[in-house]
């Protein structure tokens, strides 16, 4: 194995505006847009997002983008740790107009999730672990 370590880097979202895509991040995560651009004929958002990067970009123009149908093989969603107040999070969330498909609960003893409803279909876990720093 070669001298190389992997760290997390971006997830890359197609939006169908991704303006307002990255928008809502700012505003119901508290991500910060530190570039905006036109790549490749669609513009091309980046939002630093608690650590991390979420590339927001539209469709180009060589591209037919259709809209997710629901569960399908690949991706089925990222997930956000929450330190701190998990349940507080997620009632500041939704008085922010946030749509939780799972309401916050206990997965096991040690995890507390919820699921959101992001721009486009995307879905975000948010998971608190208690024995974790």
């Amino acid at each position: 194995m070669p001298n190389a370590t992997l760290g997390f880097d971006h997830v890359h979202l197609v939006a169908s505006d991704p303006h307002a895509t990255a928008a809502w991040y700012v505003q119901k995560l508290g991500g910060e847009i530190t570039r905006s651009l036109d790549l490749r004929g669609a513009p091309q958002v980046y939002v630093a997002l608690g650590g991390f990067i979420v590339i927001v970009r539209g469709q180009r123009t060589t591209e037919t983008v259709q809209a997710k149908p629901g569960l399908e093989w690949g991706i089925d969603h990222f997930g956000l740790r929450v330190r701190g107040d998990f349940d507080g999070y997620c009632d500041e969330l939704k008085g922010k107009g946030v749509e939780f498909t799972l309401e916050p609960t206990d997965f096991n003893v040690n995890t507390r999730i919820a699921f959101i409803q992001a721009p486009d279909g995307v879905s975000i876990e948010l998971l608190n672990r208690k024995d974790a720093p």
